[in-house]
Protein backbone atom coordinates (compact mmCIF):
# COMPACT_ATOMS: atom_id res chain seq x y z
CA UNK A 1 0.00 0.00 0.00
CA UNK A 2 1.36 3.43 -0.88
CA UNK A 3 0.92 6.51 1.24
CA UNK A 4 -0.85 9.40 -0.43
CA UNK A 5 1.45 12.34 0.28
CA UNK A 6 -0.49 15.16 -1.36
CA UNK A 7 -4.18 14.26 -1.53
CA UNK A 8 -6.73 16.69 -2.90
CA UNK A 9 -9.07 18.49 -0.53
CA UNK A 10 -12.59 17.00 -0.76
CA UNK A 11 -13.86 20.36 -1.97
CA UNK A 12 -11.42 20.27 -4.87
CA UNK A 13 -12.63 16.79 -5.81
CA UNK A 14 -16.23 17.96 -5.54
CA UNK A 15 -15.53 20.92 -7.79
CA UNK A 16 -13.36 19.26 -10.43
CA UNK A 17 -14.99 15.84 -10.71
CA UNK A 18 -18.60 16.69 -10.06
CA UNK A 19 -19.61 20.35 -10.26
CA UNK A 20 -17.55 21.47 -13.25
CA UNK A 21 -18.51 18.53 -15.51
CA UNK A 22 -22.17 19.11 -14.64
CA UNK A 23 -21.79 22.88 -15.07
CA UNK A 24 -23.38 23.18 -11.62
CA UNK A 25 -22.66 25.98 -9.17
CA UNK A 26 -22.02 25.52 -5.47
CA UNK A 27 -25.21 27.50 -4.82
CA UNK A 28 -27.29 25.14 -6.96
CA UNK A 29 -25.79 22.10 -5.25
CA UNK A 30 -26.45 23.61 -1.82
CA UNK A 31 -30.11 24.11 -2.76
CA UNK A 32 -30.37 20.52 -3.99
CA UNK A 33 -28.78 19.23 -0.77
CA UNK A 34 -30.90 21.50 1.46
CA UNK A 35 -27.87 23.10 3.14
CA UNK A 36 -26.71 26.71 3.44
CA UNK A 37 -24.90 27.91 0.32
CA UNK A 38 -21.91 28.93 2.42
CA UNK A 39 -21.35 25.30 3.46
CA UNK A 40 -20.70 24.22 -0.12
CA UNK A 41 -18.92 27.43 -1.13
CA UNK A 42 -16.45 27.10 1.77
CA UNK A 43 -15.96 23.41 1.09
CA UNK A 44 -15.19 24.00 -2.59
CA UNK A 45 -12.71 26.77 -1.65
CA UNK A 46 -11.00 24.42 0.80
CA UNK A 47 -11.82 26.74 3.69
CA UNK A 48 -13.70 24.12 5.70
CA UNK A 49 -13.65 20.39 6.31
CA UNK A 50 -16.25 18.00 5.00
CA UNK A 51 -18.73 16.99 7.70
CA UNK A 52 -20.45 13.64 8.07
CA UNK A 53 -23.76 15.36 7.35
CA UNK A 54 -22.45 16.76 4.08
CA UNK A 55 -20.86 13.42 3.16
CA UNK A 56 -24.21 11.65 3.52
CA UNK A 57 -25.96 14.29 1.45
CA UNK A 58 -23.31 14.25 -1.30
CA UNK A 59 -23.37 10.45 -1.38
CA UNK A 60 -27.12 10.40 -1.79
CA UNK A 61 -27.11 13.08 -4.47
CA UNK A 62 -24.19 11.75 -6.53
CA UNK A 63 -24.95 8.04 -5.91
CA UNK A 64 -21.65 7.41 -4.20
CA UNK A 65 -21.04 6.42 -0.57
CA UNK A 66 -20.48 8.54 2.53
CA UNK A 67 -17.26 6.56 3.03
CA UNK A 68 -15.95 7.81 -0.31
CA UNK A 69 -16.35 11.42 0.79
CA UNK A 70 -15.13 10.85 4.35
CA UNK A 71 -12.04 9.01 3.10
CA UNK A 72 -11.15 12.06 1.01
CA UNK A 73 -11.36 14.19 4.17
CA UNK A 74 -9.40 11.65 6.21
CA UNK A 75 -6.60 11.53 3.64
CA UNK A 76 -6.45 15.34 3.55
CA UNK A 77 -6.38 15.61 7.36
CA UNK A 78 -3.65 12.99 7.76
CA UNK A 79 -1.47 14.58 5.10
CA UNK A 80 -1.74 17.97 6.82
CA UNK A 81 -1.04 16.37 10.23
CA UNK A 82 2.08 14.63 8.93
CA UNK A 83 3.36 18.04 7.83
CA UNK A 84 2.73 19.80 11.13
CA UNK A 85 2.84 17.36 14.07
CA UNK A 86 6.31 16.88 15.54
CA UNK A 87 6.74 13.27 16.66
CA UNK A 88 10.55 13.33 16.68
CA UNK A 89 10.68 13.01 20.47
CA UNK A 90 8.53 9.87 20.59
CA UNK A 91 10.36 6.55 20.93
CA UNK A 92 8.39 3.65 19.41
CA UNK A 93 7.39 0.80 21.70
CA UNK A 94 9.79 -2.10 21.48
CA UNK A 95 8.40 -5.48 20.43
CA UNK A 96 8.19 -7.96 23.29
Amino acid sequence: MTLMTNPAHPGEVLSELYLQPLDMSAITLAKRLHVPRTRIERLVKGDTALTVDTAVRLATFFRTTPEYWMNLQRAWDLARARETIDVSGITPLEAA
